[in-house]
């Protein structure tokens, strides 16, 4: 049986999707980053091993997300594709009426405009927390309430309250305030979840057309109170896809299969196996001196070898 290897190493979580000719998901994993994205795809890799049926081989590995290139290099990636065309085409595959994708991850948020089956326009947010997840994480922690509870108390809300949303300082500060005045807790919760989705639409999605059909994907779609105020903001259903945690993911392992489908002749995929969830990897950098540049270089080594330099303007240290 033919399978295809999804990988989505972002800066909180690493989600890896395995998929069948069908595009029908065999085995998944969602972990956190931690801080450590190469201990992470090992890790996920060796629990894709555990999971995946007896009869499967893989036939093509994709990686995606901001670690894409640093788990390329590990996995022997055979396509490493931007997170932007990752989320478009599993959203397409799933949704296939789909214009407008909302996808909000732990750091970073984007918008992607679809049109005809084609992505016409996209914006990106990786500098302010405030339209993000760890905006909400963070102030779940502050409430001491568990994030996993976080979308149901806030569908208990009956007088939401305003919190201001352009500033992870201001919000909290303002979340703070309506404590003191004794606002309730359910509201405070659900004004936070409005402020963040203000927050998106004010600086992400700005000047974009949005169109329905809307699908909201990423990790903080498991959060029912975040999807409320979306659907509130279009007076519309805003549709979160199944496994839609692992989009990314999901969207990278199609794009491989069809790269390595491509043509006359199938391509050999250049995965390393499963052997290299043992192995030791070193990341390391120095700066270049070659040129009044001063490049940071980045290097991933294994037994003291090089295996792949990056990072530099112009190519002189990609040359392994």
């Amino acid at each position: 049986m033919k399978t295809y290897l999804g990988v989505d190493v972002g800066s909180v979580t690493t989600k890896l999707a395995l998929l069948d000719e069908r595009h029908e998901i065999l085995a998944s994993v969602y972990l956190g980053t931690q801080g450590n994205p190469v201990n992470m795809t090992k890790q996920g890799l060796e629990e894709i091993r555990k999971q995946m049926p007896p009869e499967a081989e893989i036939s093509g590995v994709a990686t995606t997300g901001s670690g894409r290139y640093l788990a390329g290099v590990i996995l022997g990636a055979d396509l490493m594709k931007n997170e932007i065309t990752a989320h478009a085409v599993a959203a397409m595959h799933r949704v296939p009426d789909v214009q407008t994708i909302f996808e909000i991850g732990g750091q970073d948020s984007k918008i992607i405009m679809i049109r005809d089956k084609v992505v016409v326009d996209f914006g990106m947010n990786s500098v302010c927390a405030a339209g993000t997840g760890s905006f909400i994480d963070h102030q779940a922690e502050r409430l001491n309430i568990r994030i996993e509870d976080f979308g149901e108390r806030a569908l208990r809300s009956e007088n939401p309250a305003r919190i201001a949303g352009r500033c992870t300082v201001f919000a909290e500060s303002d979340m703070i305030h309506k404590q003191q005045m004794g606002y309730p807790l359910d509201d405070i919760i659900y004004g936070l979840c409005q402020s963040l989705v203000r927050n998106y639409l004010n600086n992400v999605a700005l000047g974009k057309e949005i169109q329905p059909k809307l699908v909201f994907q990423g990790g903080v779609a498991f959060n029912k109170g975040i999807i409320k105020a979306f659907n509130e903001a279009f007076h519309t259903e805003v549709y979160v896809p199944p496994h839609n945690e692992l989009m990314g993911a999901i969207g990278a392992a199609i794009l491989v299969h069809e790269e390595m489908e491509a043509g006359e002749n199938h391509h050999k995929t250049a995965f390393k196996g499963f052997g290299i969830s043992q192995a030791e990897f070193k990341v390391s950098s120095f700066i270049c001196k070659a040129c009044p540049n001063l490049c940071e270089i980045s290097q991933i080594s294994v037994d003291g070898k090089a295996l792949a330099r990056w990072g530099g303007r112009c190519d002189m240290w990609e040359r392994v």
